[in-house]
Formats: C-alpha cells, structure tokens, sequence
C-alpha cells in the first residue's frame, strides 16, 4: 500500500530539464493511481503539464508529500512558503551543489518506488525565526531554513553592531556583517564565510562575522536554544539590511535590534533509505579526490 496518496510537484521555471522531470514524475504517479498536483506558478510556467493546478498553499494542505524540482534556491524558496503546513519535502537536484536535493533525474523514478513503498528515512531540521525591533516596535518576523544575515548595503565599508547570546555580550564588531546559521545552512554562505560544517542532528546555532576588521573575530557555535540579538551601531540610510535565506528582508537603521531564536515547527525532509551525510558531503564537496585516476 502506498504511504503517499497525494503528491505536489512543484520546479525552476524557465529549465527545459525541469518540464521533463516534472512530466516523467506526473506521468509516475498517475500509472500508480496517486493523484499529482503541480502549483499554479510552476504551471504557467510549463503550460504543457497536465496535473491538476493550485496554489502553494492548496499543495500544502492537500498534499501528504510535495517533490521540488531545481536547485536549493528552488528548494528554499518553496520550503520556506509550505512551513505551516506540515507536509513532507524530497527535492530532485537539478542545481549546482545542491544539499537539500538528494535524488537526480537519472535516478529519481527508481528511488521513488521504493520511497511509496515505505523505504525511506524521514529528518526533520528545525528552523530560524528573525524579528526587527525599532522604538519597541515590531517591524517584521521572518523564517529562515538556512540563515539570517544582517550585512551592509550600497557601500564599501564596515558596518558596526553588538552581538550578544541570552543577553550577553559576545562582541562589538567593525565587519562586513554576521551570519546567524543553521545546522541546514552551515554548507551554504556560512561555509563560505569559513563556518563550520554542522551536522544536521545536532541543536546548534553558528555565528559567522563576514570579513571582521580582526584577526580575532572567528566563527563560533552556540546552543540551539539560544537568543540571538544584533543591535545595530551607527549605520547611515541604506548602508545595512537583514537577509533571510538569501531574501532580502528590511532595511536597518541605528539601534535596530535583531532577535533571532529557534522557529517552534520544523522542516520535513524525505531521504532514500540508506541516505549518508557524510557521502552527501564527499560528493558535493569533492572530498574522494584520491579515488581519482
């Protein structure tokens, strides 16, 4: 009996690859009577598809697993926007790197069979959730999977800030700004930054400083409990804003504070049975260079 009786399709507009994964993967699911459905964007998109259309929001709560199609741009973005619902993700790789996508076109439709037959392993990954205080006034909330970034802007110079974890201080810091990661996002633009890699299962939060005015300033890792909470310095119009997974948020002004703590609902992620993080991070990061003839 299949575990999965309606599924969400949703991919990368503007990639041929993806209409025909997103095709191969309707067609899949209509021999084996579940019923696909692909999101309306996704669908103007390829207007060629035939699943039933509908919002994100209607995947969401109509769907008990939803395949995302592209990169982890792709992924991230329609993450981000089926948080609330509690719904199941596995991504097919059609990107760069990409760490959150697991399966490739190549080999997606026999992964898949034995995915409906019970054979995979389920993660769950928690989340980030950023809030901007200006005058004891609220001015957003946002999720983020990845990280929140508060950086400069529109200039080439160092912006000021205090960093502080369950109210105390950590630094004040002249940087380029600061990277609040994930264990998810620690492979993305805090590797980058030369964080460290985090293993998935572990409740932690990295800091990332980018490009601090010391040598002193490094990465540290806090628990993922914490209260994370950037308050700014002396930062002119448009020379600061918050980034959430690479979206920018709102632009921030002189004593802004930046709370950020653990988001209480999770993300779902599907893995083929089998999955290994560790393989995941030899192939993407190119570490069995010595197997190489």
């Amino acid at each position: 009996m299949a575990v999965f009786h309606n599924v969400g399709l949703i991919g990368k507009p503007g990639d041929e690859r993806v209409a025909d994964a997103l095709e191969a993967l309707a067609a899949f699911f209509q021999a084996r009577s579940i019923a696909p459905y692909i999101d309306s964007e996704t669908a103007t998109a390829f207007p060629a598809l035939s699943p039933e259309r509908g919002s994100i929001d209607a995947l969401g709560e109509r769907c008990d697993l939803i395949i995302i199609v592209g990169g982890d741009g792709t992924f991230l973005n329609a993450a981000g926007r089926l948080l609330e619902h509690d719904v199941r993700l596995l991504g097919i790789h059609l990107g760069r790197l990409g760490f959150l996508a697991d399966l490739t076109p190549d080999e997606m439709l026999t992964r898949l069979e034995a995915i409906l037959a019970g054979e995979f392993e389920e993660e769950q990954r928690f989340l980030l959730e950023a809030e901007v205080i200006r005058n004891g006034n609220s001015l957003m909330r946002s999720p983020a999977i990845n990280d929140v970034v508060v950086h400069k802007w529109n200039m080439a110079r160092l912006i000021e800030f205090q960093s502080y974890v369950d109210t105390h201080l950590v630094a004040h810091q002249r940087s380029d700004g600061l990277i609040v990661s994930t264990a998810t996002g620690s492979t993305a633009y805090a590797l980058s930054g030369g964080g460290p890699i985090v293993h998935p299962r572990l409740d932690a939060i990295v800091l990332v400083p980018i490009c601090p005015h010391t040598l002193t300033s490094r990465p540290i890792v806090v628990n993922g409990d914490s209260a994370i909470e950037v308050v700014m310095g002396n930062v002119g119009t448009g020379e600061a804003q918050i980034s959430c997974d690479g979206q920018a948020m709102l632009e921030l002004a002189r004593d802004d504070r930046v709370r950020i703590r653990k988001k209480q609902r999770r993300l779902k992620l599907i893995h083929p049975k089998g999955y290994d993080y560790f393989a995941m991070l030899r192939t993407k990061l190119h570490w069995d260079w010595g197997r190489e003839t």
